[in-house]
């Protein structure tokens, strides 16, 4: 069987880092896509959904803390899951959230110009990465240039 999901959109409140009671640390996002198309009278038409990301990988969450805010637009990649909880009242309620093992930023060096650390957004910056096992640095003293690498910067 196979869960996997795959979007493309812009954070739309920035992130929400929190400790569960056994300290592991979780990211809670929202995820605006939004599809356009023309109808058949040509008239452009727009629906948003909303995605609730959550990340539980240590590197991904450092990342996200430092890099991602609202408005940012990435690609986001992880496993869908359905969480059942209950309101005070005792009522059941569900919720539908995918649970992110990657994410890419797709924002220019413009568009994250005010981002604390630097401009991690597009490849031509090169640099960081985050894999498995947390933070670590790619390349030795400078970073490469367009031609160097043909790909966005990506976080797993």
């Amino acid at each position: 069987m196979l869960n996997s999901c795959n979007f493309i959109g812009h954070i739309g409140a920035d992130p929400d880092i929190k400790a569960t009671n056994s300290g592991t640390r979780v990211a809670n996002l929202s995820l605006a896509v939004t599809e356009k198309w023309k109808n058949k009278q040509g008239e452009r038409q727009e629906r948003t959904e909303w995605v609730r990301l959550n990340c539980f990988q240590d590197g991904l969450i450092g990342v996200i803390e430092s890099y991602i805010k609202k408005g940012s637009k990435v690609y986001v990649s992880g496993k869908m899951a359905t969480r059942k909880w209950q309101t005070q009242s005792g009522e059941d309620r569900y919720s539908t959230e995918i649970n992110i093992d990657k994410l890419v930023m797709l924002d220019g060096r413009s568009d994250n110009a005010n981002n604390s650390g630097g401009n991690y957004g597009a490849a031509s910056q090169g640099g960081e990465y985050v894999g498995d096992n947390g933070l670590r640095q790619g390349g030795g003293g400078s970073f490469p240039t367009d031609d160097d690498i043909p790909f966005l910067m990506e976080w797993r």
